[in-house]
């Protein structure tokens, strides 16, 4: 019997491209050594852009979402499907991101300069505007508790729905929204001299949907 042909590279590439990423779980754990690969490279700019605004600082999200991303590596047979792949990788990303907070009490958010360079490289946005609004958003949300931050992160900055968020966190809908009132609360004297709540999330939410989408 004749053996199949061979596929070249660059065809096998192509198809894996137009998989699912439920497919590509299921090709990584089956021993396809290029599915996971694939599926970072999907969803690493999402996961960075999460880890950095949670964590203010991008050494240490860079850090969290590597060990996010060996976690899923490893953990991925204990996917079940019940939520979608973007999910489970968000909530391994936030878990990874609050277990650093807690852990090392995440030192303050780098000056500026570094957290502008950061997202440069993470292709959000280059308006002067915009951004200085950003820095600013991002420097306030340092001072926030972790679950709090966690969840202005995903609803504000990220543009998640509340339900959407609250499969990322693994909590109660209604937990989510209190966690984002107080945090909302907390931050309205530090930034009152914005005009008003949608310049907060204006351009995050923008960012958050560029990333999402792209």
């Amino acid at each position: 019997m004749n053996s199949p042909p061979e596929i070249p590279p660059a065809a096998e590439q192509t198809a894996r491209s137009t998989l699912t990423d439920a497919d590509l779980l299921t090709r990584h754990i089956t021993g396809d050594p290029h599915a996971f690969s694939e599926i970072v490279k999907r969803h690493r700019d999402r996961m960075w852009a999460v880890a950095l605004r949670t964590l203010g600082d991008p050494d240490e999200a860079a850090d969290a979402v590597q060990d996010a991303f060996v976690s899923a590596y490893r953990k991925a047979e204990s996917f079940r499907g019940e939520a979608a792949v973007t999910t489970w990788l968000h909530r391994i990303v936030v878990n990874a991101c609050l277990d650093r907070m807690r852990r090392k009490s995440v030192r303050p958010v780098a000056d500026d300069e570094l957290m502008e360079a950061a997202e440069r490289d993470s292709h959000l946005p280059d308006q002067t505007g915009e951004r200085e609004v950003s820095l600013e958003v991002s420097a306030a949300l340092k001072l926030l508790p972790a679950d709090q931050r966690a969840a202005l992160v995903l609803v504000d900055m990220m543009g998640y729905s509340v339900e959407d968020a609250a499969g990322v966190l693994n909590v109660p809908s209604g937990t989510v929204k209190s966690r984002c009132a107080r945090g909302r609360a907390k931050l309205a004297p530090i930034l009152s001299h914005l005009r008003n709540r949608s310049d907060l999330t204006r351009v995050s939410s923008a960012k958050g949907a560029q990333l999402r989408d792209g």
